[in-house]
């Protein structure tokens, strides 16, 4: 299940995206051969979901190496460089795109200067984004563990196969319990003011067959006090070293009534989600987006001339109301710095 959707991947030479500012009306994919467009591509959201935009970084340091070689030969380094400066300037909170560009970075220290860096660089890149789908698959395993069912659980954004390199985090997680017939339904968030659950989240449900309501944000914790939902399960951009989470807008939000309502909190998201050398949530670079899309819908304005508007992209919910984060290695229950420590050491 899920294998079917795929948000980014490579053909003949080219990094094909799927469009999904235009889900679910249409399924444009989208192809480059330069770097500098695929940093404007994570930068414009053609491509979004922190695993997603790690696994694109890495595609792009491969046309990078490309470019580099072509204009410089064997001067190819300083070139490249430049342009990952460029593709790490496009998103700031996702910390999987600077771990992805990062292990790029390793892997071209090992390679020589009188050769193309392409063809192990691909290779590079090619394994970032077969780990990231193997991993999804072990978090839907053991997320799905935790749950005991049959119930119904909440989501938030899009955490799915168009947000990772397939399967989904938050979304393997439902995969996997609704395969092992744990779920009853799934409630998805309409996710403001980018409609990634409305959009995205239900539309890879719908694909699945696995029942999906759509709701309003400020509609979850009237959910919860009516007990329809047992878990509320959410991916991360990026997780400090204390267990402090940043996800999309709102995430803390539902976490705060979560805990009102004796609503259980699972985060789930692959290890290279976690910042080891971020002590603590409030570290955490917040992205503010452009107000136009909170004061519109697409390119229609709802809000009255005059009315300026706040677009925080993320928030951070603190570590004490998370009750579960669940990795490719392991589960972390309670979390805190130990706990963080510990699952990182696994690798």
């Amino acid at each position: 299940m899920g294998d079917t959707i795929r948000a980014v991947d490579w053909v003949e030479g080219e990094l094909v995206l799927l469009d999904q500012r235009r889900l679910p009306e249409a399924q444009p994919r989208l192809r480059y051969r330069e770097s500098a467009a695929v940093a404007e591509a994570i930068r414009e959201m053609v491509v979004r979901g922190a695993p997603a935009i790690g696994i694109t970084a890495a595609y792009g340091a491969v046309l990078a190496a490309r470019e580099a070689w072509e204009t410089a030969g064997a001067g190819w380094r300083g070139p490249w460089e430049a342009a990952l400066e460029g593709l790490a300037r496009s998103r700031p909170t996702a910390v999987n795109l600077f771990w992805a560009l990062e292990r790029m970075r390793r892997r071209a220290a090992d390679l020589p200067d009188a050769h193309s860096p392409e063809a192990a660089l691909l290779a590079e890149a090619r394994a970032i984004h077969e780990e990231d789908l193997a991993a999804n698959r072990r978090m839907g395993e053991l997320g799905a563990a935790l749950i005991e069912g049959p119930c119904a659980v909440l989501t938030h954004c899009n955490a799915g196969a168009l947000a990772t390199g397939g399967y989904g985090t938050a979304l393997g997680v439902i995969r996997a319990a609704w395969a092992a017939g744990k779920l009853t339904g799934v409630y998805a968030d309409e996710t403001r003011p980018w409609l990634q659950g409305a959009r995205l989240t239900a539309w890879e449900l719908v694909q699945e067959q696995i029942p999906v309501t759509l709701l309003a944000e400020g509609a979850a914790a009237w959910l919860m006090r009516r007990g329809k939902v047992a878990w509320v399960i959410v991916g991360a951009d990026r997780i400090a070293a204390n267990g402090d989470v940043a996800n999309k807008i709102g995430t803390y939000g539902l976490a705060l009534a979560a805990r009102r309502h004796g609503v259980r909190f699972m985060v789930a998201a692959p290890t290279s989600t976690i910042d080891p050398e971020l002590p603590e949530g409030d570290g955490i670079p917040i992205e503010e987006r452009p107000a136009e899309e909170v004061l519109g819908v697409g390119e229609h304005r709802i809000a009255a001339p005059g009315a300026v508007a706040w677009n925080p992209a993320f928030d951070v919910t603190p570590a004490e109301l998370i009750d579960a984060i669940v990795t490719e290695r392991g589960v972390v229950e309670r979390p805190d710095r130990a706990g963080i420590a510990r699952v990182l050491a696994e690798g």
